[in-house]
């Protein structure tokens, strides 16, 4: 997705990664509403995160910085910061 030619990551682009790159738990449904959700709710540890973010960061050619990595617990926290680095160009 792009807002004012730059390209964006939506929820379900952000699952569809999660999803490609961790895995997914059978006894969590990531086709609810999960975006508030915590990750270890989710089924997901630091590693998982690790194998998403170098994702992202590879297919948006985005540095997300570990320190603000460590503040994001939740699917919509993450999207977010991706989105606000993709804003800074």
């Amino acid at each position: 997705m792009t807002v004012n030619g730059t390209a964006t990551l939506s929820i379900e682009e952000f699952v569809r990664i999660l999803r490609d790159s961790a895995g997914e738990d059978e006894a969590v449904d990531l086709s609810g509403d999960i975006a508030d959700v915590p990750f270890t709710d989710l089924g997901y540890d630091s590693l998982a995160l690790l194998e998403v973010t170098a994702r992202v960061s590879r297919d948006y050619g985005v540095d997300l910085p570990d320190r603000d990595l460590d503040s994001v617990d939740t699917p919509q926290g993450f999207v977010d910061l991706v989105n606000s680095v993709l804003s800074q160009g």
